[in-house]
């Protein structure tokens, strides 16, 4: 990432539509294994209110020298523990992946957010899942465990860990 000049922010209004747009290709990146289809507007559509509007959901975008590269929404609809802060979505554009910008969103949004964490993907999306092994078990010493979700209208698998605040 040395030649990125990369912002991560919690996202404003103004960040609302290119959030929108963001997560319908994330949607079509992952249709292959997420079963969903497009509306009546050629949209897969994704409900975005509450992160603008409940005190527990938060949304984050990044942007590389002034451009939007990926956003990460957090709410607290854990799928393991009792409470806790939830990777709802979370997505980086082509053209900026493996070149940090991730890592670097997702490092952020945890120290933003100090406290219990879990970041769940879906049981076929293998390359999200290690790339979140990677993240995580840098960001925390390698001190996050991970649980295998069979049953329910959820599945997938889930690492837990907890969040020090380091930047605040």
């Amino acid at each position: 990432m040395s030649s990125l000049n990369l912002q991560v922010r919690r996202a404003d209004a103004v960040d609302r539509l290119p959030i929108y747009r963001m997560l319908e290709f994330y949607q079509h990146d992952l249709s292959d294994i997420w079963d969903q289809d497009l509306d009546a507007h050629g949209e897969y559509g994704y409900a975005l209110d509450s992160f603008w509007h409940e005190a527990d959901c938060h949304a984050f975008v990044a942007l590389v020298d002034g451009h939007y590269a990926g956003f990460a929404l957090v709410d607290t609809a854990v799928r393991v523990g009792e409470s806790g802060w939830w990777m709802s979505q979370f997505f980086v554009l082509k053209k900026y992946r493996r070149r940090g910008v991730g890592q670097a969103l997702a490092t952020d949004v945890f120290d933003r957010l100090p406290g219990r964490w879990e970041v769940g993907q879906m049981p076929d999306n293998l390359p999200a899942q290690a790339f979140w092994r990677r993240v995580i078990g840098q960001y925390t010493g390698q001190s996050f465990d991970e649980r295998a979700i069979v049953t329910g209208w959820w599945q997938g698998v889930v690492q837990r860990f907890v969040s020090d605040s380091k930047s605040g």
